[in-house]
């Protein structure tokens, strides 16, 4: 259907965006998907680690033809919304750093009931003949390269979509409807330059080249999205970040322009706090892990790779007040905890977890948590070699 009775669709659209609380706002086309053939190259290269449903042919399929996704597809309104906001307690001693977006509620069924009220406005006000889909970073979409092209800001060489007045952090979502809509035009004369900040500062390399970021080195994939044990050559550079990572934004010197965002506000009451008490999560048992992060990103990674990730950030920590956290580790019913609480025990030389690492080793029946034990004895100064334990 054609606007030509229609004034300024992409002015009104955009008026009701900012009403509902979305920073940025653009369309683009539906064709031809942009960045595809990048993104299939990293596919093929692995970068997507364990990540297999990206990978899945169909997957491919409807993000390289968005008609896929929804038959007749014409165009694509993308959105922003930005989700910065500042934490005082992220660098103090004995605190796990979570990712930003994830220190209030769950912004999904947040962004997408935002998404379906900026959807009926466009039926009630532009056209009521379509059909639309909305997504909220769970669908077949190459968002970034989306909003790029809808000039929301340009991709950096951390991979994150970046606006030159508001900075990178801020959450997508897209709107695919089967109507045309006249398009916005792409953000020109902005990059990152010459700039490396982000490629050095990242803590596991994950970096591997410009505009490339292999989630197997990943801190967010690691915390988040990894399902097996946090390999051991990559755990000392996680640091304190127990789910996700902001690093590579925090160093950009495009985040100078970020402001703080609509859409969460953290505190320190409540679910997700920015950096809680390291101590105080490894304490949390399963009842407990979910009425703390109820209603939050967090809920959907799970207490046993949360606690995982407190137990090496309790070991980089390597404070005495990490230890009595650490042996309840030790005896955690999920192996990957006793696994990685194992681990850190093993950084510190003081008799008690030594003694507590051997004690654990005669009882372990499982063999990934008893190979993580074995290999943190042999850190310990001064220890037998512990192979001469049988089950």
């Amino acid at each position: 259907m054609a606007f030509a009775q229609i004034i300024n669709p992409v002015d009104q659209l955009a008026t009701r965006a900012h009403e509902l609380g979305f920073d940025l706002f653009g369309i683009c086309s539906a064709h031809p998907a942009p960045r595809f053939d990048e993104y299939r190259r990293w596919i093929e290269q692995g970068r997507q680690g364990e990540m297999g449903y990206l990978a899945r042919p169909d997957r491919l399929a409807r993000r390289m033809r968005p008609d896929l996704i929804l038959s007749g597809v014409r165009s694509v309104i993308s959105v922003g919304m930005s989700y910065y906001a500042a934490c005082d307690h992220a660098s103090e001693s004995g605190r796990g750093q979570f990712a930003r977006y994830s220190w209030g509620a769950d912004y999904h069924p947040i962004v997408l009931e935002r998404l379906e009220r900026l959807a009926a406005f466009a039926r009630d006000t532009l056209c009521r003949d379509f059909e639309h889909r909305c997504y909220v970073d769970t669908g077949p979409l190459l968002e970034r390269a989306v909003a790029e092209r809808a000039g929301l800001g340009f991709v950096g060489k951390n991979s994150c979509l970046i606006n030159p007045t508001i900075g990178s952090y801020t959450i997508l979502g897209e709107i695919l409807v089967t109507i045309d809509l006249p398009s916005t035009s792409p953000i020109a004369g902005v990059s990152c330059g010459t700039c490396r900040a982000c490629i050095d500062a990242c803590p596991t390399g994950a970096i591997v080249s410009p505009y490339v970021v292999d989630s197997r080195r990943c801190i967010s994939y690691l915390t988040i999205e990894l399902k097996g044990p946090i390999p051991r050559e990559l755990r000392p550079g996680i640091g304190n970040r127990i789910f996700g990572c902001d690093t590579c934004q925090e160093v950009c010197p495009w985040q100078r322009f970020a402001r703080p965002g609509r859409i969460m506000i953290p505190t320190d009451e409540g679910h997700a706090c920015p950096a809680p008490s390291l101590t105080d999560l490894m304490a949390l048992d399963e009842r407990g892990f979910r009425l703390r992060f109820a209603g939050t990103a967090v809920l959907r990674t799970g207490r046993t790779r949360l606690l995982r990730s407190v137990a090496v950030a309790l070991g980089n920590w390597g404070h005495p007040d990490a230890l009595h956290a650490l042996l309840r580790g030790l005896h955690d019913p999920e192996p990957q905890i006793r696994g990685h609480s194992a681990w850190a025990l093993g950084r510190f030389s003081e008799d008690r977890p030594r003694m507590a690492l051997q004690a654990a080793l005669e009882m372990e029946q499982d063999s990934y948590a008893r190979d993580e034990i074995v290999a943190a004895l042999a850190q310990q100064p001064g220890v037998l070699s512990p192979n001469h334990h049988s089950m």
